[in-house]
């Protein structure tokens, strides 16, 4: 508990400094909010490292683990995003919710299921790499929103304070694309090594299984973005519409199916 309240501790400064270079400019607040980020996401891995030891278990069987690890990819993923389309002012809206869910796992209740500590490398690797996907289409989603709230107040002429601040349309739409090509290649590596875990356990695959279901219907709205986002008739305010609705099934899959439809998933 208390590496989470460090981590957390150091999301808010790292939120702090975002805010200051989003609103005044100040490349040194830039910096600053970044190398807390740094600092706040590997506090947060060894949270979830000292939860593994302690319950000697992989940490997402239970809602408080799950979150906790959603949380810190998509810190994860907002960072790479960051270093390579060297933007930071998306920061100030992307730690909140990365906060959010690290609050929301503190308070969570823990109730682990004994029967995956047995379930190996694999299952834990399978489990990762699926969630990193689910934090990358978040991302791509906060940024498709942020995208359609910027081209309407172009239209209008009514653009906010923060609005000259946050990057151009077209560098909205590059960093959104690179966010969903993460997921999606996560998303299917992921599922690749769910077939490959199964069948070694129990020499089948579960292709009915809703969650497998769900799981290729994302896989393929994604894919439709990728392929539409470059058609002139698509690009720009309809794609980034398509995107963030897109998101709306990647919700589903990983809270609805987990809960009411699947009982192996659960909270991943």
């Amino acid at each position: 508990m208390g590496i989470d309240v460090l981590a957390l501790a150091l999301y808010a400064a790292s939120f702090a400094g975002y805010a200051l270079h989003l609103y005044r400019d100040r490349p040194w607040s830039g910096r600053l909010a970044t190398l807390l980020l740094i600092l706040a996401i590997v506090a947060h891995y060894y949270a979830l490292l000292e939860r593994s030891r302690a319950i000697h278990a992989i940490p997402y069987d239970d809602l408080y683990g799950s979150m906790s690890l959603f949380a810190w990819l998509l810190a994860v993923t907002y960072l790479g995003l960051e270093t390579y389309h060297r933007q930071r002012a998306v920061g100030s809206l992307v730690v909140p919710f990365v906060m959010f869910l690290l609050i929301a796992a503190v308070v969570a209740p823990s109730n682990v299921h004994h029967e995956l500590r047995t379930n190996g490398a694999l299952f834990a690797l399978h489990i990762t790499i699926t969630v990193l996907a689910y934090a990358a289409f978040a991302i791509s989603f906060l940024l498709s929103v942020i995208y359609l709230i910027q081209n309407r107040g172009l239209r209008h002429g009514r653009p906010g304070l923060a609005f000259w601040r946050f990057p151009a349309l077209e560098v909205l739409e590059r960093m959104s694309r690179s966010s969903v090509w993460v997921g999606l290649v996560s998303l299917a590596v992921g599922t690749a090594l769910g077939f490959v875990w199964e069948h070694r356990l129990t020499g089948q695959f579960a292709i009915a299984d809703p969650k497998v279901l769900v799981t290729l219907i994302v896989l393929a709205v994604y894919a439709i973005y990728l392929a539409i986002v470059h058609a002139p008739a698509w690009r720009g305010a309809r794609a980034a519409m398509v995107c963030a609705c897109n998101f709306v099934i990647v919700l589903f899959s990983y809270t609805i199916v987990n809960v009411y439809f699947t009982g192996f998933h659960r909270f991943f």
